[in-house]
């Protein structure tokens, strides 16, 4: 059904029909059209998609999102954890690998499109601020613990972790959360839907250093049924939120500073599987598919590789994980 293609605002680049807001930014993104690993199974995509290694073996590499957070760790000093996850984790692994618990990403839950983004463990339903605070002040009335040892480095310790995550609960740090102190203009330009909340909230946390944020998109694009009528639902979402990230990241001059990758574990199959119970469904497709990079260095306007003409192997230039 898209056999329809749009031009973009760079001369030669071309997008199906459903992205006409991406088209609008390609000279601030480029196209990775000959991505290639040849696995087919959603595990074992996603963690070399993610870890840049295949899986087996003694070690369980970490995810490029905890390397980040492992790098950052002696200059990043944030109330909000280096590693956020909106909303779930984005893979059905250990996305922190060798490097330990410290470097787990912190998965939000919640629906940053709700009336109030209830993110885990920070903002919590049916309890206000006052009540909160007041549980905190007969916490410290009650706990004896602490009294005389204050010079104890586990004691000190202890006190500067409970410290933070009040941070967090009361403080800065849920702030960034809140994103009724957008304009409604700001939000209603990323479209006020899950994803798209989902990227302004990932924005507010760059803004607040957060060393890297994971946005999963919400149902994900399993798409082996009814491919055609999902596209139709999830691609104006993706094109709206993804589009209006990397502008306003642009506009507001981060997005030299900020690395922006869209991609998922693999693509789809270019046959469609007409047969029941499919009904024109796509299936698992790792042999060629497409991802977008932006920002942090990245040049924009370009395309990378390609495809052959029915989409089924590369033609030109195989760029693998580990080179992504």
């Amino acid at each position: 059904e898209f056999d329809k293609v749009i031009p973009t605002n760079v001369k030669g680049i071309q997008l199906g029909s459903l992205f006409p807001n991406l088209a609008k930014q390609a000279d601030k993104y480029s196209l990775i059209r000959s991505m290639t690993h040849g696995i087919n199974g959603h595990e074992t995509a996603a963690y070399l998609m993610q870890t840049g290694h295949k899986p087996g073996g003694r070690l369980a590499y970490p995810s490029v999102g905890a390397i980040f957070a492992f790098s950052k760790k002696d200059e990043y000093k944030g109330l909000l954890p280096p590693y956020v996850v909106m909303t779930r984790a984005a893979g059905r692994f250990s996305e922190e690998g060798f490097l330990g618990p410290g470097y787990k990403p912190f998965a939000t839950g919640g629906d940053p499109n709700a009336e109030r983004f209830e993110v885990e463990g920070i903002v919590n339903r049916g309890i206000n601020d006052t009540r909160q605070t007041a549980r905190r002040e007969l916490l410290d009335k009650t706990n004896l613990m602490g009294y005389g040892l204050a010079d104890v480095p586990e004691m000190a310790a202890a006190e500067e972790a409970k410290q933070k995550a009040y941070g967090l609960i009361l403080g800065k740090g849920r702030e960034v959360f809140n994103l009724q102190d957008e304009p409604t203009v700001v939000r209603d330009r990323y479209g006020r839907n899950t994803f798209g909340q989902e990227c302004l909230a990932a924005r507010r946390m760059v803004e607040a250093g957060v060393p890297y944020v994971t946005i999963s998109f919400p149902g994900g694009w399993d798409t082996h049924g009814n491919h055609f009528g999902r596209m139709k639902q999830l691609c104006p979402s993706l094109d709206q939120g993804l589009a209006t990230l990397i502008a306003d990241l642009h506009e507001k001059k981060m997005l030299d500073s900020t690395l922006v990758w869209c991609t998922g574990e693999f693509g789809r199959t270019p046959k469609v599987a007409q047969e029941p119970p499919w009904n024109g469904g796509r299936h698992h497709f790792g042999s060629v598919f497409s991802v977008l990079v932006a920002g942090g260095g990245f040049k924009g306007g370009r395309v990378v590789g390609s495809s052959d003409e029915k989409g089924e192997k590369v033609k030109e230039r195989p760029v693998y994980p580990a080179d992504l």
